[in-house]
């Protein structure tokens, strides 16, 4: 089968639409400001395309075969978060209102990791106090 006008056609859309879209239009570049924070924005990319066309015989001599068709696509990149970076600490500042349970979970991943990491450093240091009183129980005895 030999090659067909919308396969190139195709090809083409997919390709422009890989130039326009990568992982910088949804994780964008981080931002520094002069008090140290580094500011993150997160966007959602929206995209989409079609294209169609027709062959059309030819009623003159010599037979030759025509072709219509076309191509669109559309992109939307909106804005949704930021991430701020402060002193270790990790803050996700949303744009939108939540849309859903997905979104209130991935707002509170941060806040929840920086808990975690609290409650474990914590829990060393308490570890180490204890073990240091014993030590010094040990000496004193």
């Amino acid at each position: 089968m030999g090659t067909r006008p919308i396969d190139g056609m195709l090809e083409t859309t997919m390709e422009k639409i890989k130039e326009m879209v990568d992982v910088n239009s949804v994780i964008g570049e981080p931002i520094t400001v002069p008090d140290g924070t580094t500011v993150i924005p997160i966007s959602r990319v929206s995209y989409g395309f079609a294209s169609g066309g027709s062959d059309f015989p030819a009623k003159s001599q010599p037979a030759k075969d025509f072709f219509g068709g076309g191509a669109g696509a559309g992109i939307t990149i909106t804005p949704i978060a930021f991430l701020s970076i402060n002193n270790g600490n990790v803050k996700m500042v949303q744009i939108e209102p939540f849309e859903g349970s997905v979104d209130r979970i991935v707002q509170m991943v941060p806040d929840v990791v920086d808990k975690l990491s609290s409650a474990f450093k914590k829990k060393k240091e308490e570890k180490a106090e204890k073990k240091d009183a014993k030590e010094l129980d040990k000496l004193e005895e």
